[in-house]
């Protein structure tokens, strides 16, 4: 089995599947084996440019696309409701074992999050758990991607608190839509190193098409 990183996002539309897609590219391009792997979409149909598709044409990956994700609803809400409108709920056990196949088939795997970490994937009468029991059970480190704009202090302090109450490992943090020369950006990253004690390892401006980082630092990360 590889090594594996969960990314997950401070929050819905933070751009974690952009930098996803980045970082995956970019070990791919360095000559790592480097693999993608989901549990669950919501809002996409498998002909749809989903999630797991956009980060597989991003990175150039060769794997079949019903090995990148395990559940895929079509409605736009968080996986726990879409699983239960389609009377398919999230099985943990076939997320160990997808992820466990994912892994043994590359050497560094990236695990893509939902939404933000508290995002509940299974809510129902016979099981209540999120993205922090799946981490857990994986026996994940996570990086977390958030935006550089106003607000990110906040909400990235708090995923930061939440997954140090789960005891869950943090690599580092990666701001997104980043301006250079903004002052407010630049002290936003100050300021959540400083509160938090956890690196910005990277600072993504708009349309940015590679990570400003080396692959060999985000080999690192990987556990």
């Amino acid at each position: 089995m590889g090594k594996s990183l969960f990314v997950t996002g401070t929050g819905t539309d933070v751009g974690k599947t952009y930098v996803t897609g980045l970082l995956v590219k970019k070990l791919c391009e360095a000559g790592f084996s480097a693999g993608y792997y989901k549990a669950a979409i919501s809002g996409a149909v498998p002909e749809a440019l989903s999630d797991a598709l956009y980060v597989k044409k991003v990175a150039a990956l060769k794997t079949t696309d019903e090995k990148l994700v395990s559940y895929v609803y079509p409605e736009a809400v968080s996986p726990h409701l879409a699983a239960r409108l389609n009377n398919r709920p999230i099985d943990m056990e076939r997320l160990t074992e997808d992820f466990t196949a994912a892994s043994e088939a590359c050497e560094y795997l990236t695990v893509e999050g939902s939404g933000g970490i508290i995002c509940p994937l299974r809510w129902d009468e016979k099981e209540k758990w999120g993205l922090a029991e799946l981490i857990k059970k994986l026996n994940l480190a996570v990086l977390i991607v958030a935006p550089a704009g106003l607000g990110t202090i906040n909400a990235t302090l708090l995923t930061v608190h939440y997954l140090n109450s789960q005891q869950i490992p943090i690599k580092g943090i990666i701001l997104n839509r980043f301006h250079p020369g903004d002052i407010m950006e630049e002290d936003n990253r100050a300021m959540i190193e400083a509160m938090s004690g956890v690196p910005v390892i990277a600072m993504v401006q708009v349309g940015e098409t590679e990570l400003p980082v080396s692959a060999d630092f985000l080999a690192g990360l990987y556990s």
